[in-house]
C-alpha cells in the first residue's frame, strides 16, 4: 500500500488515495473522493463523496469536508473548521442535488474554528483567520478575519502580512519574495 492508514480509519470502495498520504484515527473517506500525494489527514475528519484534495495537503483534526470542496494543492484546514454545502438547509427538505461548490485555491490556509458558507471560493495563498465565517469570495493573497469576515490585509506565501511601500511594493520577511498591490489585487513579482 502506497498511503498509511490508521486502523480505526474507515475507507470505502471507489476511492482514489495517492502516495505518501497518511489517514489518521477515526476518519472516514467516503466512495469517489480523490486524495493527492503526501497529504495528511488527521483525526476525526470526513471526506464526503466526490470531494477532491490535491497534493500536500493538511487537514486537521476534526474537519468535515463536504460534497461540492476542492481543495487545490499545498491547502491548510485548520481544527475544527467547517464547510458548508447547502445554502438553506432544512432537516425536512432534501436539497442533494442543489449542492453548491466551493474551491480552495493553491496555498490557502483556513484558521482554527473557521467556517465556510458554499459557494464561496477562497484564493490563491489567501489566510482565513481562526473563527472568521467567509460569506463571500477571497481574493488571492488576502488576509480575512472576523465574522462576517472582512480583509484586513495581504499575506505573502509563506503566511506573513504583507507591508506595501509607497510605491505598492513588499518584500516577505521570510522568503524575501517581493509582491506588488495594483487595482487591489496582489501579484508575486517574478525575478530573473
Amino acid at each position: 500500500m502506497e498511503y498509511f492508514a490508521h486502523e480505526t480509519a474507515v475507507i470505502d470502495d471507489n476511492v482514489i488515495i495517492k502516495a505518501g498520504t497518511k489517514i489518521w484515527h477515526f476518519s472516514h473517506i467516503m466512495p469517489d473522493s480523490i486524495i493527492g500525494k503526501n497529504c495528511n489527514i488527521g483525526q476525526n475528519v470526513v471526506v464526503s463523496p466526490g470531494v477532491i484534495l490535491g497534493d500536500n495537503v493538511k487537514v486537521q483534526n476534526n474537519v468535515s469536508i463536504y460534497t461540492g470542496v476542492i481543495c487545490e494543492n499545498d491547502v491548510f484546514l485548520g481544527p475544527s473548521m467547517v464547510f458548508t454545502n447547502v445554502i438553506n438547509p432544512r432537516s425536512a427538505v432534501n436539497r442533494r442535488n442543489q449542492y453548491l461548490k466551493t474551491v480552495v485555491k493553491k496555498g490557502a490556509s483556513i484558521g482554527a474554528n473557521a467556517t465556510i458558507v458554499c459557494g464561496n471560493d477562497i484564493g490563491n495563498f489567501a489566510f482565513i483567520g481562526a473563527g472568521a465565517v467567509v460569506t463571500k469570495e477571497v481574493p488571492d493573497y488576502a488576509l480575512v478575519v472576523g465574522n462576517p469576515s472582512r480583509q484586513i490585509g495581504w499575506m505573502s506565501e509563506y503566511g506573513h502580512r504583507l507591508e506595501f511601500n509607497d510605491l505598492n511594493i513588499a518584500i516577505c520577511q521570510e522568503s524575501q519574495e517581493k509582491y506588488k498591490l495594483e487595482n487591489n489585487k496582489v501579484i508575486k513579482i517574478q525575478e530573473d
